[in-house]
């Protein structure tokens, strides 16, 4: 019955999916076709409601297509998730392969199962569309149910996989109006909006050709209008603070022998002090008045910096007595101290906070861990990928995201993969953050598009919350990010260098910040309506009169 199934979806169903695919993967970076994004989605719509002959056998005779069933709206929707998931995060292959131990087939093997994984997402929206559309072909309740199904969706990918990498609103990042949204409804408003001007575009190839003029214009011209946003420049942003960003530039499969890790631990330490003594000028920094700087942060990397070995405590503290400034810095977390004897020892992916006096105050230790890379999920089932880090299975989670405090600074500091999470990221701001520190290193991406992916996801956490926000990478891109989202400052990417990095200080709370993720909770809860009434309608209907 599957294969009959599949048999009787049209040819033409199957190109606009390959169609759709394609444009979702191009609105990412590298490629980062932004503008496509009001298109993206346009094609899976009418796939999925003009998917299977009115009425004849074979689809060859056939000139009039219906909505798809739910079984094939599920495969033509998961095909496109499929072809999504490998298009953009193709990077997961060379990740597993050069830094896992994989071999290349396990690798790819590892990708396409990835892939199929989270292909079910897209599958479960299209499942949704095919029961809104109905055995009676009443289009109109799937049209108007798309923007928040899609939602739904995203907030289930986000809650239950923990995977919610690029969503759709990122796409517009760079788009000024449109995502002041993000501050009432987080990305999802974002992603509510273009996934309405898709739906726009959609009902006009859906409707007679007599009415189709009108609504291709109507819709085009919406994305047109939103679009324009692009052009809209961001008031300038006042910063009266200078932080110090260190892009340590580690390579990930750096050898550590003990002379590597005192001369790398050295170079790092003079280049910091040196680069702190730098006086940056207002004209150049767009400060309000010439500043010292008063916070130098280190990234997450490679690098074997325990924070129980004396070596690196001592040199760290030194390092913040010369500058004289707080100083936050990647590390190895171990509590309690192994040098105790304990057995018992826990190892966390921590960022340490040192204050000028050279004493260690405080400590974040990263509660939202990357599966594969910081633990792993089933260790039984999944031992052939243990070789992803060296500390794969030992890492634990923390339990706290309350702001550090630098000398009355509230620092909401995350590190690396949380800044895709949008309410955990809020949580920061919530309790009290001033402004956010971003510590990640993404030289496990290699050259792919994930770093500026993952960038872009950094900035709108920025827009979310109003928050000045300071991301330090260990390879790239290391930047100093306004509350509009723009990169005011940022280092090139592969060099070892610092970045005087202007900032300032923010107490005020967005209404999302408060709220969290609300307008995506209703979502659901409309999507979920929309599903009952769809039943009842349908059980109205077959009931005899």
């Amino acid at each position: 019955m599957l294969f009959f199934s599949v048999r009787q979806i049209h040819p033409s169903a199957w190109l606009l999916v390959g169609l759709s695919s394609l444009l979702q993967v191009l609105i990412f970076p590298l490629p980062g076709l932004y503008l496509l994004s009001w298109m993206a989605l346009a094609p899976l719509i009418v796939a999925l409601l003009r998917a299977r002959p009115a009425g004849e056998l074979e689809i060859e005779n056939s000139t009039k297509l219906r909505p798809a069933t739910p079984g094939q709206a599920f495969l033509l929707a998961y095909i496109s998730g499929i072809v999504w998931y490998a298009g953009t995060c193709y990077w997961i292959f060379d990740t597993m392969h050069q830094y896992g131990g994989l071999s290349r087939p396990a690798a790819l093997l590892a990708l396409f199962l990835f892939c199929l994984y989270l292909g079910l997402y897209h599958g479960f929206f299209g499942l949704l569309i095919g029961i809104l559309a109905g055995p009676d072909r009443d289009e109109r309740h799937a049209l108007v149910a798309a923007p928040f199904v899609w939602v739904a969706v995203e907030l289930a990918r986000t809650r239950i996989t923990g995977f919610p990498w690029n969503l759709l609103g990122i796409a517009q990042v760079d788009n000024v109006p449109l995502c002041r949204i993000a501050g009432l409804t987080g990305v999802y408003g974002i992603s509510f909006e273009i996934v309405l001007v898709n739906v726009a575009l959609a009902t006009a190839f859906l409707v007679p050709r007599k009415k189709r003029g009108a609504l291709l214009v109507a819709a085009l011209a919406s994305a047109a209008v939103l679009q324009a946003g692009r052009l809209v420049q961001a008031p300038p942003v006042v910063a009266d603070h200078a932080a110090l960003l260190v892009q340590q530039n580690i390579p990930v499969s750096a050898d550590w022998t003990r002379d590597y890790f005192e001369r790398t631990l050295r170079e790092l330490t003079d280049l910091t002090v040196k680069s702190a003594g730098i006086n940056p000028s207002a004209a150049t920094m767009g400060l309000t008045v010439a500043t010292k700087v008063d916070l130098t942060i280190w990234p997450e990397s490679p690098a074997p910096f325990y924070t129980n070995d004396p070596l690196f405590r001592d040199a760290v503290s030194e390092m913040a007595r010369r500058t004289r400034a707080w100083t936050v810095t990647g590390s190895i977390g171990i509590t309690p101290s192994m040098h105790t004897g304990g057995q018992n020892s826990q190892v966390f992916n921590s960022a340490a906070l040192i204050d000028p006096n050279g004493e260690w105050t405080a400590r974040y230790d990263k509660v939202h861990l990357v599966p594969f890379g910081e633990y792993l999920p089933f260790p039984r089932f999944f031992a052939f990928a243990g070789g992803l880090t060296k500390e794969v299975g030992e890492f634990q989670r923390g339990r706290s995201r309350v702001p550090l405090d630098a000398g009355g600074a509230k620092l909401g500091l995350f590190i690396c993969y949380e800044s895709v999470f949008p309410d955990d990221v809020r949580q920061f701001a919530a309790q009290g953050a001033q402004v956010f520190v971003n510590i990640s290193n993404d030289g496990w991406y290699g050259d792919s598009g994930a770093y500026a992916q993952h960038l872009n996801q950094t900035r709108i956490r920025a827009i979310e919350n109003n928050r000045w926000l300071l991301s330090a990478t260990d390879t790239g891109v290391t930047a100093s990010i306004d509350p509009w989202g723009r990169i005011v400052a940022q280092l090139p990417r592969k060099e070892r260098a610092a970045l005087v990095a202007p900032y300032a200080l923010n107490s005020v709370t967005m209404f999302y910040t408060r709220h969290g993720d609300w307008f995506a909770l209703a979502c659901a809860i409309i999507s979920l309506a929309a599903l009952v009434a769809r039943f009842a309608f349908r059980k109205k209907a077959e009931s005899p009169s």
